[in-house]
Order: structure tokens, then sequence, then C-alpha cells
């Protein structure tokens, strides 16, 4: 498990060399705190859509939920995701958002889930993120998955 979470600089060299060698690689980035069914039937279908999952996991000083968040740290986070089959690397990304990393991993596909497939975001980093999408040539794609609020799942069952 240890040898799917990488710095994000080691991604890029691996990313390179995949794609060199014709692999589409597809990025989920988010918080993911509280890891649920709807998490994982989102990584399972995005990984479908290319060769290699990549996700990248929001760091604890950028979670934006609100008090007590996250419930579990960074590293906590990306060791649940990387134990999952379906996901090839996990990353901790240093941003408040995915723009940086966007840009930094020029992924071919970026994948949110269907509550996002309006680009409608109050906080704009959504369509921020497309921008940069058109920007590096790479396409947005969404999954039509069954879908959790881990902030709701928290405050009614957690707290």
């Amino acid at each position: 498990m240890d040898m799917k979470i990488l710095k994000l600089e080691e991604l890029v060299q691996k990313i390179q060399s995949m794609k060199s060698d014709g692999k589409k690689i597809v990025l989920c980035h988010g918080c993911f705190d509280l890891m649920h069914p709807g998490h994982i039937k989102h990584f399972q279908v995005a990984k479908k859509m290319g060769d290699i999952l990549i996700v990248t996991v929001t760091p604890d000083v950028y979670v934006d939920k609100g008090l007590d968040r996250p419930v579990f740290n960074e590293t906590l986070r990306a060791e649940s995701i990387a134990a999952l089959e379906c996901v090839d690397y996990v990353s901790i990304n240093k941003w408040p958002t995915a723009e940086e990393t966007l840009r930094l991993l020029m992924p071919n596909i970026y994948v949110k889930g269907q509550e996002f497939e309006n680009l409608e975001d109050k906080t704009g980093k959504l369509q921020r993120e497309y921008k940069i999408l058109k920007e590096i040539g790479a396409q947005m794609r969404f999954t039509h998955e069954i879908v959790f609020s881990s902030t709701h799942l928290i405050n009614k069952y957690l707290k």
C-alpha cells in the first residue's frame, strides 16, 4: 500500500513515463474525509475511464468543511484510498484546490461526481479547475453513482 502513496513530484515522473507508454491518466481529487460507498463507486467508475487512476487528497490545513474537520488526517485518508484495488496511486495535495495539481500532473481526464455536472460550485473552485483543464487539453468527466455527503454522515452519525 505504501508503494501507492507518492509525493506529487514522484507522480509527475511516473505519469510522464506512463503517458509515453500510451497510458491514459485519470485523476480524482477531493477531501474524502469519511470513506463511504459513494467514494468507492466513484473511484471504480473513474478507473474504467482510463488506464491509471490517481487520487489526490486535500491536505488537512485546507479542508474547509467546518469545525473539527477533517475527522481523519490526510495520512489516514490517503492510506484508506490506497487500500482500494481500483486506485493505482494516491498523493496528498499541497494546495487548497486541485488547480496547481492539474497543471503539474496533466492528467488526460479529471473526474468529479454527478453533483458537479452543471459546473456550479459556490466557491468557484470547480470553475477554475475546468478552465485549467481546457488550458492543458484534458477532459472533465462525471460519474453517476450513488451520492453521499461525508459532512452529512459525520454530522448525523458521528457527532
